[in-house]
Formats: structure tokens, C-alpha cells, sequence
């Protein structure tokens, strides 16, 4: 398990981050993203579907009450907000298996509601809310091939 610790010290740096690792994502990867509500989960989803190639005229919204948006870029991007999610089978009706195991992106808000279900590999993101609008992004990567990734964006994940 490898960790990066990124601050960012407004709305447009956590955008930019979320962009830039969009641009660095494989067919396959899984970002789960904790933070309290309003912490900047939706945001960063939006920077990540920009840099995945997805139009900007697509609005980038949090699926709370569908649980699962779809979206269509150099990758396909499913974004997944499990904040209302009581039971993993209400999932049952939705295509998250293929979310989570397909050749696009999955982004998990509120992964920890899939219980045993949430894979083994995956890149936890924890925005910490630090100010009215700092943040501290903790980027933690589990399994091999994403610990190795995570170790060259050290130096591409920035703001600038």
C-alpha cells in the first residue's frame, strides 16, 4: 500500500487534480472517494470525467437518488453514490457489476456501503475538508500495479 497527501487550497486545485488523474486512468480502475458531505467528492468526479475526454457541455452530477451515472469518454466513466443505499441488493436492477469490473472507470461515492462487495484493488481518495475551501486529498493505493502507478504521479498530480 502506498500513500500521496496532495492540499489543495481552493475549488479549482481540487478540480485540476481530479482532471489530471483522469488523464492518467486505465480501462479497469476503481477510485472510491470518502469525505464528509460537501467535502469536494462530486467535484473532483467532475475534474476526473473532464479528463477522461467526457464534453464539458455533459453535466458531471452525483447520482444520489439513481445510485449510478453513466458517462461516455475515452473511457466510459460510471459514477456510483451509494450515500442512500441501505442494502446492497438494491443494486441488483443497476449494471454495477459491470461498473466495477468492466473496461471503464468507476468512481464510488460512499464505497464503504458495498461491504464485502468493494474490490480488493482500488484507489481510496479521502478528502479531509481543512477550511472554507482547503482540503487535504489522501490518495492510497491498494494492489500492486496501482501502488506502482500511484508512485509515478507523484510528481503529475499537482495543481500547477
Amino acid at each position: 500500500m502506498r500513500e500521496l497527501t496532495l492540499h489543495s487550497p481552493h475549488e479549482d486545485c481540487t478540480y485540476r487534480l481530479g482532471f489530471k488523474l483522469g488523464t492518467l486512468l486505465h480501462p479497469g480502475d476503481i477510485l472510491t472517494l470518502q469525505g464528509d458531505l460537501g467535502a469536494g467528492k462530486t467535484l473532483l468526479t467532475g475534474g476526473v470525467a473532464r479528463g477522461l475526454g467526457i464534453p464539458p457541455e455533459v453535466l458531471i452530477t452525483s447520482p444520489t437518488f439513481t445510485f449510478i451515472n453513466e458517462y461516455e469518454g475515452r473511457l466510459h466513466l460510471y459514477h456510483l453514490d451509494l450515500y442512500r443505499l441501505s442494502d446492497p441488493e438494491e443494486l441488483e436492477t443497476l449494471p454495477w457489476k459491470e461498473a466495477l469490473f468492466g473496461k471503464g472507470v468507476a468512481v464510488i461515492e460512499w464505497p464503504e456501503r458495498l461491504g464485502e462487495d468493494l474490490p480488493e484493488e482500488r484507489l481510496e481518495i479521502r478528502i479531509l475538508v481543512t477550511g472554507d475551501t482547503t482540503r487535504t486529498l489522501i490518495f492510497r493505493a491498494l494492489g500492486e500495479a496501482l501502488e506502482a502507478r500511484l508512485e509515478t504521479w507523484r510528481v503529475e498530480l499537482t495543481c500547477t
